[in-house]
């Protein structure tokens, strides 16, 4: 098997900002010893909150940080005594980046970038506007960059990550700050575009559950710095979660906490709907949810639909983590 990205032990770690009393800042440990192999031809997801590392491993991978321990390599090559080598294979777009000079033109700024690449100027130009064409900036390729609605300068970012032909393309969020239309026009492409290049790898980091489901062929749950699973989606969610999954919808309730007191109930979760709660439920299996029933009657809930859901991705997460992602974001170091 060749493998695209290889880890060893990866740790990477620095200095909090100083503060009165700690002038030399505190040690934060971002990576603490990431061992991961992704093969070539993999679309491979790396699933976690803010804070928890992804960003971190991603700048190691394409030589923008360097690591305080261990090693890595890219297509083969050591990303710190072969930095320039690694470069000339890869390419990354950020989400949410606005790289670039607004006085140029859509065309303008994706050549300029293109030189970079050392990419003659005839290849760069047909490169760019078939690019432009799929993911439906042709008509605004003469358009300052200043004038783009934030859906249209990501998918220019993106434009800009494949116009080298990358063997190794990183996405670090692509679609974060998108609206749900550009996000699934995003998505659409990348799907695309490694389907048309074979021997072409994906690394993407996302903390949408959706995104990672829909896109990736293996996962990486990152947490803490600490890869906690790996796998590919529906295995993680058959061997990663446990227990049985029910959604309820009832007349409005105040709060239904009271529920995780009830015996087989692993969690629960509620939100408010229009003029209704639902109450999503982790039991320990399928027969506790005799009980939640009977308690819901016992206090005059009338309860309004009731399904069994398989386990998702964000059911994995909470198992492995102990709350959700956007829980755990709120949480994560600024």
């Amino acid at each position: 098997m060749t493998l695209a990205i290889e880890t060893q032990d990866l740790v990477r770690t620095y200095r909090s900002k100083r503060m009165p009393g700690n002038p030399q800042g505190a040690a934060v440990v971002a990576l603490d010893g990431i061992t991961l192999d992704v093969p070539r031809e993999e679309f491979f997801g790396l699933l976690g909150p803010n804070g928890a590392g992804k960003t971190t491993l991603i700048k190691v991978l394409v030589t923008l940080l360097l690591p305080s321990a261990g090693r890595a390599k890219v297509s083969g090559l050591d990303v710190v005594t072969q930095a320039q080598q690694v470069r000339e294979r890869i390419s990354m777009v950020s989400g949410g980046e606005h790289s670039g000079y607004g006085l140029l033109t859509v065309r303008e700024q994706l050549w300029m970038f293109s030189q970079f690449y050392g990419i003659p100027t005839k290849i760069a130009l047909a490169r760019i506007d078939e690019l432009l064409k799929v993911v439906g900036l042709f008509e605004e390729r003469n358009r300052r960059v200043s004038a783009l609605s934030t859906g249209m300068r990501q998918k220019m970012n993106l434009v800009r990550g494949l116009v080298p032909d990358p063997e190794i393309l990183f996405l670090d969020e692509p679609t974060v700050g998108l609206d749900v239309g550009a996000a699934r026009d995003v998505r659409a492409y990348i799907k695309e575009w490694i389907r048309g290049k074979p021997g072409r790898t994906i690394l993407l980091t996302t903390h949408y559950m959706h995104e990672a489901e829909e896109l990736c062929d293996r996962v990486a749950i990152i947490h803490k710095g600490r890869i906690i699973a790996a796998d590919a989606p529906e295995a993680l969610k058959r061997s990663g979660t446990g227990g049985s999954y029910f959604v309820l919808t009832t007349e409005p309730m105040d709060g239904a906490v009271w529920l995780s007191s009830l015996a087989g109930v692993q969690r629960v979760d509620t939100r408010a709907l229009d003029g209704r709660t639902e109450i999503k439920l982790q039991l320990a299996d399928d027969g506790a949810i005799a009980g939640v029933v009977k308690a819901l009657a016992d206090h005059d809930r009338r309860i309004l639909s009731l399904q069994k859901e398989e386990p998702s991705l964000e059911d994995v997460f909470v198992r492995l983590v102990g709350q959700r992602i956007e829980e755990a974001d709120q949480g994560a170091p600024r």
